[in-house]
């Protein structure tokens, strides 16, 4: 699963890095935790890339109790073409989770060690998403979720999941509402390439979303 993650990246090299425009002024965050706001890519009605601030944790348009969301941070790539939560935004709402990098917790005895996991050249990257629209009412919240799918050989010692990552040459397909190749988008939801990425222990300090500080990020023996 992804529970939380990372954006440290400054403005210009995601204005530049996701070729987007109207980027929201933010803070580095260390400790993104879900139900708050992210930085998310999505098309225009220009059919455009642009930056836009949608709440973790998806809330299908039908839900009658937003709290649904909460439950709703990931989605599992083996199955979310076709689960009635995800298989209209599958179609239609796919977005980028804008990131450099997120945690997982390893079992080790009766605790749990939190680990760091980035790409090697330090680079944002972005997670497969998917976005839905939610009113009841004045009420009105834009949401999204994060797909998850097996671990690579990096992973596999951490967790039995992991984030997807798109590759930066699968953002156009994945961002656009007309492209329907059911196949296709699915065969891009597999696991990003170990030999890429990089993982340290960091301090529990993560174990608290009130904790959003660089100390998060510190490796520790």
């Amino acid at each position: 699963m992804c529970g939380r993650y990372t954006l440290r990246t400054p403005s210009n090299i995601l204005v530049r890095t996701f070729a987007a425009a109207d980027l929201p002024l933010f803070s580095p965050r260390y400790n993104i935790a879900p139900t708050q706001d992210v930085l998310a890519v999505r098309l225009n009605d220009q059919h455009q890339r642009t930056f836009t601030l949608l709440r973790w944790g998806l809330i299908p348009s039908w839900a009658d109790d937003p709290k649904i969301g909460n439950r709703m941070i990931n989605a599992r790539a083996e199955s979310v073409a076709d689960k009635p939560s995800y298989r209209s935004a599958f179609k239609r709402r796919r977005c980028l989770i804008v990131a450099d990098g997120f945690y997982e917790w390893q079992k080790q005895g009766a605790t749990k060690q939190p680990f760091y996991i980035r790409l090697k050249d330090e680079h944002p990257f972005a997670f497969a998403g998917l976005a839905e629209h939610w009113h009841r009412g004045e009420q009105a919240i834009d949401s999204c979720t994060i797909i998850t799918t097996g671990p690579n050989e990096l992973m596999a010692g951490l967790h039995d999941r992991m984030p997807v990552i798109l590759s930066p040459a699968d953002y156009d397909c994945w961002l656009d509402p007309e492209f329907q190749d059911k196949n296709k988008l699915l065969s891009l939801l597999g696991p990003y390439s170990a030999d890429e990425m990089m993982a340290n222990p960091v301090s529990k300090l993560v174990n608290s979303p009130t904790n959003d500080r660089k100390e998060c990020v510190e490796a520790v023996e």
